[in-house]
C-alpha cells in the first residue's frame, strides 16, 4: 500500500464538535472501562470474551441529543454527542455492521468496493430493502492522512492497533484522525485471536462477532438491531445443534482457498470471527493434526491424504473466483479427483471471511446445508456471478422477512 500522507500539513481541521474520544490513551494499551464477560488470559496480554455471552458497555446516555460512550478494547470509553452519520468502514465485516444497524446511507468507504460492495449485495439480494449502493464509496485501502480529513467521517470502524500496521498511515496519523477528525472504533486481531502490536497487546481483548457488533450497534444507538438479529442467530444454532448428526456420523472438512499452484487450507474450528460460520457447526476438520496459526498450502497429495469428504472453498460467492472452475480443477487433477469431496461432488462455495451479522446468518445456513443435507436440507449449489441462492421457505433456517424488518427498522 502506497503511502499518501502530506507531510507537510502545518493546520488541521478543527475537530467534529459533535463526535468526542475520550477515557483511553491512543496505542498505550489502557482500557477506560472496557468489560465484557469473564475474561481469561491468553498469550500476549490479551485476554478473551466468552463466544456465546452478551457483553456491556459503558453507555451513559441512550436518549436522543445526550452524550453516551461504548466501550471497547482496543480504544478504551469511546464517547459520542450524538449519532455518527458519516460512517468510514475498512473490511467488509465492519459495513455489515453498520448496515446491520440500520446505517447503509451513512457508509462513505469500504476496501475494494467493486469487489466487497457486490460481494455482499449477492446475501443482502435476498432481504427486501436492504442494499449496498457502494458504486459512489471512497476505497478505504491505502488512505492516507489527508483522504481521512476529506471524508470527515464522524466515526472510523477501524482497530487503531491495525491501522498502525499500514504503509499508508503512522503513530501519529492514528492520533491526529482520532483527535481532529472522529474516534477509531474497531477489534481486527479478535479475527483468529492473532496477537496485536507490541503496544498494543497489553491488556487487548478478544470478542466473538456477536460481541463486537454489540458494541457497534450502540455505536449508533441500534441496541433493538442487535438483540433482534441476535435473537435470529441463536434460533439458527438450537436449529442446527437439534438436528445435526453425531460426531462419528460426520463427514470431515476441510476449509480451503485453491489458487492455481496450490490450496490454501484454514483451521475450521479456529478461535476468532473469521470462523464463526464454520466452528458453531460442530464439524470435523480433516487437518485438525496440522500445526499452524493461520493458514497453511497444501498440494493434491497432501489434500488426497487428508481425503476431506466435503472441501469447502472460500471466496467463490465472489467475482474474481469460480466455483465450476474449482470443481473442475479437482477433477481434472489425477491425484484431486480421488478425493472423497470431488468423487462424490461435495466441493461448495463459501463467501467472505469478514463477516458481520447479516453475512454471518447467510453463510451459517449455507454451511450448515452442505454439511448436514440430509438433517437441514441441501444446498441448492451456486452458480458464478449469481445471488445467494433462492432457498423454498419451508427449507430456510432464518426468517429473511424478519431479518429484512430489522435491519429496516421494523423491529
Amino acid at each position: 500500500m502506497s503511502d499518501n500522507t502530506d507531510t507537510n500539513t502545518t493546520e488541521a481541521p478543527t475537530r467534529r464538535d459533535y463526535v468526542k474520544y475520550g477515557g483511553a490513551v491512543i496505542g498505550g494499551g489502557l482500557l477506560a472501562g472496557c468489560s465484557g464477560g469473564d475474561p481469561s488470559s491468553t498469550t500476549s496480554g490479551a485476554t478473551t470474551a466468552d463466544e456465546t455471552e452478551s457483553t456491556t458497555t459503558s453507555e451513559t446516555s441512550s436518549q436522543s441529543g445526550q452524550s453516551y460512550s461504548v466501550a471497547m478494547a482496543p480504544m478504551g470509553e469511546v464517547s459520542f454527542d450524538s449519532v455518527p452519520e458519516a460512517v468510514y468502514t475498512g473490511l467488509p465485516n465492519t459495513a455489515d455492521m453498520a448496515i446491520a444497524a440500520g446505517k447503509a446511507d451513512a457508509i462513505n468507504s469500504i476496501y475494494f468496493p467493486e469487489y466487497h460492495g457486490t460481494l455482499l449485495n449477492h446475501f443482502y439480494e435476498r432481504l427486501d430493502g436492504v442494499s449496498l449502493d457502494w458504486k459512489n464509496l471512497k476505497d478505504s485501502w491505502g488512505l492516507g492522512k489527508e483522504g481521512f480529513y476529506e471524508l470527515d467521517s464522524d466515526v472510523h470502524l477501524t482497530d487503531p492497533a491495525y491501522a498502525t500496521t499500514l504503509d499508508s498511515l503512522d503513530q501519529a496519523d492514528i492520533e491526529e484522525i482520532r483527535e481532529q477528525i472522529a474516534p477509531w472504533f474497531g477489534n481486527y486481531y479478535s479475527n483468529t485471536h492473532s496477537t496485536p502490536p507490541t503496544q498494543w497487546a497489553d491488556g487487548y481483548q478478544y470478542y466473538s462477532l456477536w460481541e463486537i457488533f454489540e458494541k457497534v450497534a450502540e455505536v449508533f444507538q441500534a441496541k433493538e438491531h442487535y438483540q433482534a438479529l441476535y435473537e435470529e442467530r441463536q434460533q439458527l444454532l438450537s436449529t442446527v445443534e437439534e438436528k445435526r448428526p453425531p460426531k462419528d456420523e460426520q463427514p470431515t472438512v476441510a476449509l480451503t482457498f485453491p489458487v492455481e499452484d496450490h490450496v490454501g487450507v484454514f483451521h475450521l474450528n479456529a478461535p476468532g470471527f473469521l470462523a464463526a460460520n464454520t466452528r458453531p457447526l460442530g464439524a470435523v476438520d480433516a487437518f485438525a493434526d496440522m500445526d499452524f496459526e493461520r493458514n497453511a498450502q497444501v498440494d493434491m497429495e497432501a489434500m488426497a491424504e487428508a481425503d476431506p469428504d466435503v472441501v469447502l472453498a472460500l471466496f467463490r460467492l465472489s467475482s474474481s473466483y469460480s466455483i465450476a472452475e474449482t470443481k473442475k480443477r479437482f477433477r481434472d487433477d489425477p491425484v484431486g479427483q480421488t478425493i472423497s469431496a470431488a468423487k462424490n461432488d461435495r466441493i461448495y462455495a463459501q463467501g467472505v471471511r469478514y463477516q458481520g451479522p447479516i453475512v454471518n446468518l447467510f453463510q451459517t445456513e449455507m454451511t450448515a446445508k452442505q454439511l448436514y443435507p440430509e438433517q437441514l436440507g441441501e444446498w441448492p449449489g451456486y452458480v458464478d456471478g449469481e445471488d445467494y441462492p433462492e432457498i423454498p421457505e419451508s427449507e430456510q433456517l432464518f426468517d429473511r422477512e424478519r431479518v429484512a424488518d430489522i435491519v429496516n427498522g421494523e423491529i
